[in-house]
Order: C-alpha cells, then sequence, then structure tokens
C-alpha cells in the first residue's frame, strides 16, 4: 500500500474511528485501525463488534492494499502532525508515515485478522433530515436505562410507520417519546427496531453539518447501517420486546397546568438542595392557581416555592418526582413554558413542551408518606 493524503483529513478520520476502537482483551486485533484503499479513497475503519464506523478521505493512490495498525498509536501520532500532505506506505508488517519534515514508523499487523466491517447497507433505504434526527436524541437519549441485567431499555425503540417514525426510551421510572413526520416510506407493516443508546450517540457526532441521514437495516441479520457524508456506520439490533408503552400513557389527565419554564427550573433547582439528602424527592403541591414545590431533610431543612400556574381541573393533588429528572426535561424544553398533565398520585404524570406536542415525556411517581 501506497497513499498520499492530507494529514489534517486523515487526523479528523483517526479521531472518529478512535471512538469505536475495541478493548476486549480476548481479541487484541479490535485494539487496531484498519486502513484499506478504495480507488481514489482512503478507508479508516474500526469496530468494537457491537458498532462498527467507516470514513472514506480523498487520497492519491498508488499501490492498493489494507493493514491494521494501533488506533491509540497512530491517532496520537497523527493528531500531533501539521496540516499538508502525508504519505503512508505498507513495508513488511509495518506502516511509514512521512511528511516533509517528519518520518515514523509503526508496527502493523495482516488485515486477514480483522472483523469483516459492513460497507453498504442493503434492502430498502431510509432518510432523515440530520438537524431533526439530532433534536430528537437530545430529547430521548436521557431516558434509556443503564441497567444491562434489561438489554432492551437500553437502547432507543424506533417505530417505522408509513409517513411517521416514533423513537420512545424509558429506564422504567419515565419514558421519552418523540414522533416525527416523515416522506410515505411505503411499508407494508410497520417495523420496530431496538437501537443502541451509544449508536444514537455517535450518529448525532457524525452527522453534525451534513443535510441528511440515510440508513437501512436487515433484521435476519440482525444490524442496521447509517450512512452520513463519508461515514458508514453500522450496529447491531438489540432483540427483545419493548414495553407495550402506549397502553400505559395516560390519555386524559384530570388536571392540567400551563407553568412558566424558568420559574419552574428555579423552583427545582432551590428544592434539590435538601432533597439530595432525601433520595433527590421533591413534592409538587397542585392548587387552584399555583404549584408549590418543595423538599425537605431530616438533616439539613426544608425549601418551598409558590409559583402561579394557569391549572384546569377541580381537583388539588400532591405528587412527587426525582428532581433530577424534572431538571433533563426542562433542560430539552423549547418553549417559555411547560404543560403538566396529572390524575392522581398513583398515575404517572405527563409533561410536554408547548412548542412541541409531538414530544411527551411521562414520569411515575413516587409514593408520599
Amino acid at each position: 500500500m501506497l497513499v498520499t493524503t492530507l494529514a489534517e483529513n486523515f487526523s479528523k478520520a483517526l479521531t472518529i474511528a478512535s471512538r469505536f476502537v475495541g478493548g476486549k482483551v480476548q481479541l487484541p486485533v479490535l485494539a487496531n485501525i484498519l486502513l484499506k484503499t478504495d480507488k481514489n479513497k482512503l478507508v479508516i475503519s474500526a469496530t468494537n463488534l457491537e458498532t462498527s464506523i467507516s470514513i472514506s478521505i480523498g487520497a492519491k493512490i498508488e499501490e492498493e492494499g489494507e493493514i491494521t495498525v494501533p488506533g491509540k498509536t497512530i491517532c496520537d501520532l497523527v493528531n500531533s502532525l501539521p496540516s499538508g500532505q502525508l504519505t503512508l506506505k505498507e513495508e513488511k508488517e509495518k506502516v511509514l508515515i512521512k511528511t516533509p519534515s517528519f518520518e515514523s514508523t509503526i508496527l502493523a499487523a495482516n488485515a486477514s485478522d480483522y472483523p469483516s466491517i459492513p460497507d453498504k447497507g442493503s434492502g430498502k433505504v431510509y432518510s432523515f433530515p440530520s438537524e431533526v434526527v439530532e433534536n430528537v436524541i437530545k430529547k430521548i437519549l436521557f431516558s434509556v436505562s443503564s441497567d444491562e441485567t434489561r438489554p432492551v431499555l437500553t437502547g432507543v425503540l424506533l417505530i417505522l410507520r408509513d409517513k411517521e417514525a416514533v423513537f420512545v426510551s424509558t429506564d422504567g421510572f419515565r419514558l421519552s417519546q418523540k414522533s416525527i413526520k416523515t416522506e410515505k416510506m411505503d411499508q407494508d407493516e410497520e417495523v420496530k427496531l431496538i437501537i443502541p443508546k451509544n449508536t444514537f450517540s455517535e450518529l448525532v457526532r457524525i452527522s453534525e453539518g451534513s443535510e441528511k441521514i440515510n440508513f437501512s437495516f436487515n433484521k435476519n441479520e440482525n444490524q442496521i447501517i447509517f450512512t452520513v457524508g463519508d461515514c458508514i456506520l453500522s450496529s447491531r439490533i438489540i432483540q427483545g420486546d419493548f414495553p407495550d408503552f402506549e397502553k400505559i400513557i395516560p390519555k386524559n389527565p384530570v388536571i392540567n397546568i400551563d407553568i412558566d419554564k424558568e420559574e419552574l427550573i428555579r423552583s427545582v433547582k432551590l428544592a434539590s438542595v435538601f432533597a439530595r439528602e432525601a433520595a433527590n424527592v421533591i413534592k409538587v403541591n397542585v392548587l387552584k392557581n399555583s404549584v408549590d414545590i418543595s423538599a425537605e431533610s431530616t438533616k439539613s431543612g426544608n425549601q418551598k416555592s409558590v409559583i402561579d400556574a394557569k391549572v384546569e381541573g377541580d381537583s388539588e393533588l400532591l405528587v412527587a418526582y426525582n428532581y433530577r429528572f424534572i431538571e433533563e426535561f426542562l433542560g430539552v424544553v423549547g418553549g417559555e413554558s411547560v404543560k403538566i398533565g396529572l390524575t392522581d398520585a398513583n398515575i404517572p404524570g405527563i409533561f410536554l413542551d408547548p412548542k412541541d406536542l409531538d414530544y411527551l415525556l411521562f414520569y411515575l411517581d413516587f409514593c408520599i408518606k
């Protein structure tokens, strides 16, 4: 292999690939990054067996070839080089990296020992605007569970319908749902895919500055492949049945609240000072024209804030929530107010962003003693 490319482009691609380098001791080759020529492109790939990435950059190819090199070593080296032309040359399981002012040799390994990296998807290709996906993921990922004993909750459920895509996540205490309108997908039937949280996190990072994200999937091969510009991101699909969330979302709340977002943020923050010493629990007391936010600690004291609010419904109600959950929701609300729908202390409360009515989040209440 003999390749000439720009050091700055190579460095950027290596930085992306390095996030996918595996750490499995039983497969030392996963600590490597695969370098492969493809016509007038140099393809940089990495995998941890669950997710894989391939980035193509422009290059002058004088000799075709492929080789793997230690990911950390080549990243640290190339990231320290100045911008300009860089030459890669394979020489007997070594790679010579040369610029007009620097020359280094890195030990390499045969590419035949490296796992296969998908280079394209098969089947129907779907497309979403990158900006839309970024907005969706920001509002969904914080509700994903980290409990590995329940694998289906460690991912995001993606539902594809004829003219709609629905993203859902839950950790068992709260659930986020965001719907987006799409072009007609010609779906014969509804499709449900559970995609790992880290896959979506990386998708947002590599799609920055791009206009759209294309993807295809093969459920038989348990794989979904995203294409963003010159990047191909492939991921396993989590197997299992996601909870039937639509049956447990409250349909007609008895109490509907419209409350100022900034006032709610301030009140929750004040209450959190004491809630941190009381299992993070804050109490929400709904009255006729106001909402009280309070917390109490037997060690340090208590706090109560009163917020004027528009309250519709005859009932008054006392509920309790984890303040961290409320803070995370408020952090992604785009409008100046928040809508809250409540029924009673035994039914989850619904939290809505008035500027994005296709987004809802509901929380299970804490039992108040």
